[in-house]
Formats: C-alpha cells, sequence, structure tokens
C-alpha cells in the first residue's frame, strides 16, 4: 500500500478523483429534487430529518470510495460503511443540508473528506444549488470551481476584515432545541449588534466553505458530526484560515464544537461561543 502523503501526486490524483464523485453524486441530488417526496421522509430526531436521497446518495459515495482507495474505512451520517482502525478513513455527508433540501432551498452539499490516523488529507465540498466545487488537498492550497470553470485559489478574508464590527458570520442552530436554545440565544445577543451581520444558512458544510471563500468571517455551530465538518476543516486551513474546538485546539473528526474563522477574529468568536456554551448550556 503506497503512503499518500509521500508518494509524489497521489493527493492530489485522488482530490481529482474525488472532485469527478462529488459532481456526479451532486448532479444525482439535483435530479432527484425535481421528483422529490416528501412523504418518504424519516425522522431521525426532533426536527432531525433523512430521506431516501441521503440514503441512496450515501450508498453512490461508499461503493465509489470503496473502489477508490479499498483500504480506507468509513464514517458516514447515514452508517453506511464502518470504521475499524483502518490506516485511512473517508468521512462523507452524503447531503448536508438536508432540511434545506426537503424545502427546495439553497444550500446543500455533498461533503468528502479523507484522513489518516493523524490528520485530514483531502476535502471536497460540492454545493449543487450553485454549482459550486470546493476542494483542497495537504499542503496544496483550495481551490473552487464555479460551474465547471477552470479552478481558482481561494483565500479567506484576513487581508481585509479585521476586526468584529467588520466581520460577517454565520451560525448553525442544532436539532436539540431543549438542550441548545439556552446558549443559542446567549451567542446570538453576544454577537447582535456587534458585528456586521449573522446568517443561519442551514448547512455546515457550505458554510465553512464560504469562510475559506472569504464571503463569510467566521462560523460557530455546536452538536457537528465529523461528517459535516471534515472536508470543511482542511480547505479552511488551506485558504490560510483557522478551526479549532471551543478551547481553541485543533479540531480532528472527534469535535462537536467548532469556530472557524479568516483568523483575525477568531479570538472574539471563541470568547463569547466558550462564554456561552459555559454559562447557559
Amino acid at each position: 500500500m503506497a503512503d499518500l502523503k509521500t508518494t509524489p501526486g497521489a493527493l492530489r490524483k485522488l482530490c481529482d478523483e474525488l472532485c469527478r464523485i462529488a459532481r456526479e453524486t451532486g448532479e444525482f441530488l439535483r435530479q432527484e429534487r425535481k421528483t422529490f417526496e416528501r412523504n418518504r421522509i424519516e425522522e431521525k430526531g426532533i426536527h432531525n430529518y433523512v430521506s431516501y436521497v441521503d440514503k441512496e446518495s450515501e450508498l453512490r459515495l461508499v461503493g465509489a470510495l470503496r473502489q477508490l482507495l479499498p483500504e480506507a474505512g468509513f464514517i458516514a451520517e447515514e452508517g453506511h460503511g464502518s470504521f475499524v482502525n483502518e490506516p485511512y478513513c473517508w468521512l462523507i455527508d452524503p447531503l448536508d443540508g438536508t432540511t434545506n433540501y426537503i424545502h427546495d432551498q439553497a444550500p446543500y452539499c455533498v461533503s468528502i473528506a479523507l484522513c489518516d490516523r493523524e490528520e485530514m488529507l483531502v476535502g471536497v465540498v460540492y454545493e449543487a444549488c450553485r454549482d459550486e466545487l470546493f476542494y483542497a488537498f495537504k499542503a496544496g492550497g483550495a481551490w473552487l470551481s464555479r460551474g465547471g470553470a477552470v479552478p481558482h485559489r481561494i483565500h479567506v478574508s484576513a487581508d481585509s476584515v479585521h476586526s468584529p464590527e467588520q466581520a460577517f458570520i454565520g451560525m448553525g442552530l442544532p436539532y436539540d432545541s431543549g438542550q441548545y436554545s439556552p446558549v443559542a440565544q446567549g451567542l446570538i445577543r453576544k454577537l447582535y449588534g456587534h458585528v456586521a451581520g449573522i446568517r443561519i444558512l442551514g448547512s455546515a458544510a457550505a458554510e465553512l466553505c464560504y469562510v475559506a471563500d472569504g464571503r463569510m468571517d467566521g462560523r460557530i455551530e455546536f452538536s457537528l458530526g465529523p461528517w459535516d465538518i471534515a472536508a470543511g476543516s482542511i480547505i479552511i486551513r488551506e485558504a490560510g484560515g483557522k478551526i479549532t474546538d471551543l478551547q481553541g485546539k485543533d479540531l480532528f473528526y472527534n469535535s462537536e464544537e467548532v469556530i472557524a474563522s479568516n483568523g483575525e477574529i477568531h479570538g472574539f468568536l471563541l470568547k463569547n461561543a466558550s462564554s456561552c456554551f459555559t454559562n447557559e448550556k
């Protein structure tokens, strides 16, 4: 088995294949949305939905990725595949933004990442509504191809946004409102009026990529799964940004609370989010 980190060009080649797979899966999502059946939705938890499209999308991804790298395990949102300490692990979200998808709202994404036992190696997020493909691999920069055009390198907004008053912030609201409502309300109170704007778009994977591309300057969410953040984490880092847990520690795939930023406002977000989680949860 070749080492992906030491074999010249291996990560770039793998990333190219992931981009193809993500686009194909995103096209499946778009086509299924045209005839989507709301009566085939299941509720995994309160306000936490899964559809037949999520499940079929994941089956397609697992099949394609298993052929691409047989020695890798899987951590996937809908539970297909398994991880039993293989040398590599795929972290996949077949449809990030399911509630958006159900209601025919943007954004929704396919998110694919690969890690070894030490770090994230590759991340690809395909936002199907805008036909935007974000991707990054270790030490290769972060890139965006829009509408199939030639990719261009992307960067966070660190050169232009230096203070909270300038910052455009994304938030996610956990499904478990009973547990997290005090945290979310406290955070909004701390941010509202002190930042340039707050938005809740409903797709962690997409919004992490928007931070990487400088469209947002920060993003905060509690109670996430590893599949939600894995691909976005390497894309943000390769774009020059920062992503940590509430203690300011580097993320791996077992973190649930995530703060991502352009780096310049990270301390401000960390301070406010940490205090809300500690005092109000």
